[in-house]
């Protein structure tokens, strides 16, 4: 029983978003019908607590890759290549600077 609540935890296309205090009502709801001891929740709790922030992990970071991607696809300007702009700048100013010192 357990392992299947488990599994139906995993395949919830929610699970990622579930907040610890929902997962702690899922637990106790577990816990007073009898389906798992108060050992057994606690232990499913912090798998399940595990589990979701993973999930969470692995969103955000697929999400980041998409837009990355897209970014790279529409030929946008990242902080580093804007980064590497200004040094340039500077460096050319600095030359502009001493050529103007040498006249």
């Amino acid at each position: 029983m357990k392992e299947t609540l488990k599994n139906m935890f995993y395949i919830g296309a929610g699970a990622a978003f579930l907040t610890k205090e929902k997962l702690e009502e899922l637990k106790n709801d577990l816990i007073e019908k009898g389906n798992v001891t108060q050992e057994e929740g606690k232990q499913l709790l912090e798998e399940m607590f595990k589990k979701s922030e993973e999930a969470k992990d692995q969103i955000e970071q697929k999400i980041q890759d998409a837009v990355t991607d897209q970014l790279r696809k529409q030929n946008v300007a990242t902080a580093d290549d804007i980064a590497e702009l200004k040094s340039q700048v500077e460096e050319l100013k600095a030359m502009l600077e001493r050529i103007s010192a040498e006249d």
